[in-house]
């Protein structure tokens, strides 16, 4: 198993993080590989709102669907795959503080079958490209560039 946790301070009210983050349509804007993302139903997320990500991958694209399995806001959510090549769980945590928002990722993924033998170079990715996807929203939402005022609730 394959377990990668991070945070980042955002100079932002919790409020507005959240619903930022839990409208599963700006992932694309914050996160590098996403090209396409459908949510049903549209809005924020919820318990039992399916996603569907389409990510490029070494020249291909990928896609696959994950569930949210929890969502507190604006505290907390938890998806997981449903479908795509590897299982994997992702809960974001919020926590205001004094300077914004602390966000923090936990990330677990199950690699099996040929996967499982390249996991610690698959770790070692995908920490790098959490860590990126943080500085992409931690920037994104400070200068507020792309962000419309009906978007961050």
């Amino acid at each position: 198993m394959i377990q990668v946790e991070t945070s980042i301070i955002i100079s932002r009210p919790i409020e507005e993080v959240f619903a930022y983050v839990n409208d599963f349509r700006n992932s694309a804007r914050w996160q590098n590989g996403i090209v396409e993302v459908r949510q049903t139903p549209e809005g924020p997320a919820r318990k039992g709102t399916q996603i569907t990500f389409v990510r490029t991958f070494l020249g291909r694209k990928l896609e696959g669907t994950s569930e949210v399995v929890e969502c507190e806001p604006p505290a907390k959510h938890t998806f997981q795959s449903t479908s795509g090549p590897l299982p994997f769980t992702v809960s974001r945590i919020f926590e205001s503080t004094s300077e914004g928002t602390k966000v923090t990722i936990v990330f677990e993924m199950h690699p099996g079958g040929v996967f499982a033998l390249a996991e610690p170079l698959i770790a070692r990715s995908l920490r790098r490209s959490v860590e990126a996807d943080f500085g992409n929203l931690k920037d994104l939402l400070e200068s507020g560039a792309g962000v419309a005022s009906s978007e961050v609730r």
